[in-house]
C-alpha cells in the first residue's frame, strides 16, 4: 500500500506541474479530477497541431513541443489508468485478523481496490509411540491454501479460501472451497456476507493459520466436539455494537443427521457440496475484548437447528421407519489472553442430539445424546528474556483436553467409553520471522476404557 501512496502522490505532484500552462484546474482531488487534466492537455495537444498546420514556420519547435507533452500525457495517462484499476499486490502487508479471519484470510480488507492474494501452507511428520500393531507412521504435506479476494468497492468485496489437502486427490486428498463469500459493508453496526461461511464458533474453526495455534494438530476438542474446519452456505449480519464488543449471527444449511457416528457430528457437515436443504439452523457469537485489560478476550456462540433434512431412517433390527428433527444443540465458551510473551487460551463446549435414539438404531452404533470437551493451554515467547531485542520467537507450550462424544447414551444403548478422552500435549514453537513456524510436540493419549496410541509430531507451517 505504501508503494501506491508514494505513486500517488508522485503521480498528482506531476499533473499539477505539467498542467499548469495548460489548464486553470487547482490540484486534483480525485482520480475524475486528473482525468479532466490528462483531457485538457490532450485538447491542449490538438490545438497545438493545428496552430502547426496554420503556421508552418515555427512547425520543427511545436513539433517537439507536441511530441513531449504527448509522452508526458501518456505515461500519466497510464500510471494513473494502473491506480484506477488497482489490480497490483501490495508490498507491505499489516498480518492482523480482521472480522474474525486469519491474519493472511483478512489481506483483502487492507487493498484500497481490486485483487489480494494470500495463502498458508503446513507439513508435518507423525511417528505413533506404543503398540507395534498401531504404529503408523507418516509423514504428510497436510495442506497448501490459498486466499483470492477482490475488493470491488469501498463498501463490496469477496474473499475465498481453496484448500490443497494431503498433496494429492489420487491418495485420499481433496481440493475444496472452505470459504468464498460476498460481504457487503453497510454500517459498523451491520454488514452483510453471503456465500460459503465458516462457522463462528471456538478458536480454529476462523483462525486456523499454522503459526496462530499451538502444535502440529489442531486441538481434538475442536475437531470432534466442534466439528473444525466446518463451514456452510449461509447468510448474516457481522458488526460491532458496542467498542470492543463485536458479534456474528447466520442463518446456514443444517447438518445431515444419516452422517452422524460414535465420533459425533463432525462427519454430518455437508459443506455445501449438493447439500441438502430441508433443515436450516442458526449460529451466532459474541465476542469481548475489554479495554481495561490488554490482550484479553472472551465469547460465546451457539449453534441451534434440524438435522433429519426430511429423510427416512430406518432401524436395522425392527426396520421400522421414522422421520425425525434431529435437532442439534451446541454451545460454547472462550476466553484468551495475550500478555507481552504468554498466550493462554481455554474453550468448553457441550452439544445435545434430538432423537440419538432413532439415530443410533438406524445406524447401528450409539451416537451420544449428550456430548462434550474442553481445553486450556499456555505457552510462553521465551526468547525476549535471553535477548530482549529479538524478533524471533520461542515458545514452550501445554494443552490438556477432556472430550467424551458420548457423554450421555440415549435409553437402550450401551456408552463407548473408549470415547471418553484425555490429552496432554506440550511442545515447541519456533517463529523466525511472524510469517514461518516450526513446531515439535508429543501428545499423550488416554481412554476410560482400552489403550490409544501416543505420537510424536515435527513440522513447519506458514502464511503470506
Amino acid at each position: 500500500m505504501k508503494k501506491n501512496k508514494f505513486l500517488k502522490s508522485g503521480i498528482l505532484a506531476a499533473l499539477v506541474t505539467l498542467s499548469a500552462p495548460a489548464s486553470a484546474l487547482e490540484k486534483p482531488q480525485t482520480m475524475e479530477d486528473m482525468w479532466k487534466i490528462i483531457q485538457a492537455q490532450q485538447k491542449q495537444i490538438d490545438e497545438m497541431k493545428a496552430g502547426m498546420q496554420a503556421a508552418p514556420v515555427p512547425a520543427k519547435t511545436a513539433g517537439a513541443d507536441v511530441k513531449t507533452l504527448e509522452r508526458k500525457t501518456d505515461v500519466l495517462s497510464q500510471e494513473v489508468e494502473k491506480l484506477r484499476t488497482n489490480l497490483t499486490i501490495p508490498d507491505e502487508v499489516q498480518y492482523k485478523s480482521a472480522y474474525g479471519l486469519g491474519p493472511a484470510a483478512s489481506k483483502v480488507y487492507q487493498v484500497g481496490k481490486g485483487l489480494s492474494i494470500g495463502g498458508y501452507g503446513e507439513a508435518n511428520y507423525q511417528a505413533t509411540v506404543g503398540d507395534e500393531k498401531t504404529k503408523n507412521d507418516n509423514a504428510d504435506f497436510e495442506r497448501m491454501v490459498l486466499y483470492a479476494g477482490y475488493k470491488f468497492t469501498d463498501s463490496i468485496l469477496f474473499n475465498s479460501e481453496l484448500e490443497f489437502e494431503h498433496g494429492s486427490t489420487a491418495n485420499g486428498g481433496s481440493v475444496s472451497v472452505e470459504f468464498a463469500a460476498l460481504d457487503f459493508f453497510i454500517d459498523p453496526m451491520a454488514n452483510v456476507r453471503a456465500g460459503m461461511v465458516l462457522m463462528p464458533m471456538g478458536f480454529v474453526n476462523l483462525i486456523h493459520e499454522p503459526p496462530f495455534y499451538f502444535g502440529n494438530n489442531r486441538p481434538e476438542v475442536e475437531r470432534q466436539i466442534l466439528p473444525s474446519t466446518w463451514r456452510d452456505v449461509g447468510v448474516g449480519l457481522f458488526g460491532e455494537v458496542l467498542p470492543n464488543l463485536t458479534y456474528t449471527a447466520y442463518v446456514v444449511n443444517g447438518l445431515d443427521a444419516k452422517n452422524f457416528t460414535a465420533d459425533g457430528i463432525r462427519s454430518g457437515r455437508q459443506q455445501g457440496s449438493q447439500a441438502k436443504a430441508e433443515d436450516l439452523a442458526f449460529v451466532g457469537r459474541l465476542d469481548y475484548a475489554p479495554a481495561v485489560v490488554p490482550g484479553l478476550s472472551f465469547g460465546g456462540s451457539a449453534y441451534l437447528g434440524n438435522s433429519g433434512q426430511n429423510q427416512t431412517f430406518t432401524n436395522l433390527t425392527t426396520k421400522a421407519q421414522q422421520n425425525v428433527n434431529a435437532f442439534i444443540q451446541l454451545y460454547e465458551g472462550h476466553v484468551q489472553w495475550k500478555y507481552h510473551g504468554l498466550e493462554f487460551r481455554t474453550l468448553g463446549s457441550w452439544g445435545h442430539i434430538d432423537d440419538a435414539g432413532v439415530l443410533s438404531a438406524a445406524k447401528g452404533q450409539t451416537i451420544g445424546e449428550e456430548n462434550y470437551g474442553w481445553y486450556s493451554e499456555v505457552g510462553y515467547d521465551i526468547l525476549p528474556l535471553l535477548s530482549p531485542n529479538t524478533t524471533q520467537y520461542l515458545a514452550p507450550f501445554f494443552r490438556y483436553e477432556q472430550l467424551d462424544t458420548i457423554a450421555t447414551a440415549p435409553v437402550g444403548f450401551s456408552d463407548d467409553e473408549t470415547k471418553n478422552k484425555k490429552i496432554y500435549q506440550f511442545g515447541l514453537q519456533y517463529k523466525p520471522i511472524p510469517n514461518v513456524v516450526i513446531k515439535a510436540d508429543y501428545r499423550n493419549f488416554t481412554a476410560k476404557k482400552g489403550s490409544l496410541p501416543d505420537d510424536f509430531n515435527l513440522g513447519f507451517g506458514f502464511i503470506f
